[in-house]
């Protein structure tokens, strides 16, 4: 495949704060000319959508691959994920998955979380079903000075067994076992990544910060979630066939929007490694 040596990217902003959609065609990005340009405009803009690009799964794989170190999704494979609710297409993780309805960033349970996800629209949803992403490095850069040094001391233990309560407001103890013996991890409020930057680090895991009572734990918890999710911060895709939508993990948090759970609503996932712990 032969493409252009000086081909860039050509892509405009979704808005000021968050989002650019990439107009290349299918050949350029394959191509792998561009990947470290993308890379660099993942980190400015915490989402990319490119449209109606109409991957295969075999092309979203190298796709991916062009953009850095490429994570299977079950070890041993490069398996791409079905995204959906239906659990006769994926009966591991249909139950798990109502918890993305909520915000959140994945791999909080891990030390590295994983880099960026690529998610491609199979089937959209009958109604509903948009994915929402907002950008929480652009809401750490606008909280005030003072606000930046108090959030900077905490850290927050996330779990996943907290998220069962947003879908589940009264669970069995057998389920809520079961997602506690997944564990619980403690992590920095504040991410000081490696390129100098930082951002929030929130969503449906985080349930106590730190040596902070109950009270004042949930005022600062959920003070941040509604601060990073507002309009200026945020962006909601409405899918359509073929899209494909990459989100930079590590400085964004995104959710499905709701729909009707019985759509057949079909996405399709590959990630890339994460390369940095929370820190």
């Amino acid at each position: 495949m032969s493409v252009d040596v000086l081909t860039r990217v050509s892509q405009e902003a979704i808005k000021p704060k968050i989002g650019s959609r990439v107009l290349n065609t299918k050949e350029e990005l394959l191509s792998g000319a561009i990947g470290k340009e993308l890379r660099a405009l993942l980190e400015e803009r915490g989402v990319l959508v490119f449209p109606e690009i109409k991957f295969t799964d075999e092309e979203q794989i190298a796709f991916t691959k062009t953009l850095g170190t490429f994570a299977p999704e079950h070890r041993g494979g490069e398996e791409i994920t079905k995204i959906t609710l239906d659990a006769k297409e994926n009966p591991a993780a249909a139950e798990y998955l109502k918890g993305s309805l909520y915000w959140h960033i994945d791999g909080t349970m891990n030390d590295v979380p994983i880099l960026a996800s690529l998610l491609s629209c199979r089937v959209p949803a009958t109604w509903g079903g948009n994915t929402g992403f907002c950008n929480t490095y652009a809401a750490y850069e606008a909280l005030s000075d003072d606000q930046k040094a108090e959030y900077e001391t905490l850290r927050v233990a996330h779990s996943v067994w907290a998220s069962v309560f947003y879908y589940e407001p009264e669970p069995s103890l057998a389920k809520l076992k079961g997602m506690q013996a997944i564990g619980e991890n403690e992590l920095p409020l504040v991410w000081k990544h490696a390129s100098g930057r930082k951002s929030l680090v929130l969503g449906c895991t985080a349930h106590r910060v730190v040596n902070v009572d109950a009270a004042r734990s949930a005022e600062i918890l959920v003070g941040l979630r509604e601060w990073a999710t507002q309009e200026e911060f945020s962006y909601s895709h409405e899918w359509k066939v073929g899209d494909l939508v990459i989100w930079d993990n590590t400085g964004t948090m995104h959710r499905a929007e709701t729909y009707d759970p019985k759509c057949n609503r079909m996405m399709h996932r590959t990630k890339l490694q994460g390369e940095e712990p929370f820190e």
